[in-house]
């Protein structure tokens, strides 16, 4: 998983539009490509953060933290690097009072802070962020895919290919995969989870 923030001066807003900037889900890879080799020289400074399947694993199967935990403390590590005035942050919790104070109780620099639900669609700034996330995210793919020798296409749970690699490979290559991951434990367990919760990309 990859996250990432940037700062950015508020007269330099009009900017991210004027390159494209949007939810990085709704451009193709050749438009992101495009659009992050001209932000990272348009906004003042920005913070990528890779987190390991492994320590994805840690967070998930603890019976005192989540997903949801580990993603705030990775934005809080970020918050505090680039130490911006104000902050929006995509909440990935349904409840976005909590994430908002567990958030606040882990970002150590003074800011105003507002957590929104789709964040990433709503505020350029923050879909700038989902940009620069999400071309680290597919250059590491491909870095696997050339380490293996496989294509496994995109990495997510929903593509058949993906699907057809893991049931493959999960043995063979099992630091690459989150453990934790529902469509993984499948196979490592020898069962089919019923009530299937997806955790997204490795």
């Amino acid at each position: 998983m990859v996250m990432a923030g940037i700062v950015v001066d508020e007269k330099d807003l009009p900017k991210l539009k004027e390159l494209g900037v949007k939810d990085s889900k709704l451009l193709t890879p050749q438009q992101r490509e495009q659009i992050f080799s001209k932000l990272i020289k348009t906004i003042k400074r920005y913070k990528i953060i890779k987190i390991s399947p492994e320590e994805i694993d840690k967070y998930v199967l603890s019976e005192t933290t989540n997903l949801n935990w580990l993603e705030a403390d990775k934005m809080a590590e970020i918050i505090n690097s680039l130490k911006p005035d104000q902050v929006i942050v995509d909440c990935p919790s349904n409840n976005k009072k909590a994430f908002a104070n567990y958030l606040d109780c882990k970002i150590t620099v003074k800011t105003s802070l507002r957590c929104e639900h789709k964040a990433d669609l709503l505020f350029p700034v923050v879909g700038a962020a989902s940009i620069l996330a999400k071309v680290t995210r597919d250059k590491e793919i491909e870095l696997i895919k050339k380490r293996i020798g496989i294509n496994f296409n995109s990495g997510y749970p929903a593509d058949p290919i993906t699907k057809k690699f893991l049931k493959e490979n999960w043995n063979k290559y099992p630091e690459i995969f989150r453990h934790s991951w529902s469509s993984y434990r499948d196979y490592s367990e020898g069962k089919k989870s019923k009530n299937q919760k997806m955790l997204g990309d490795f």
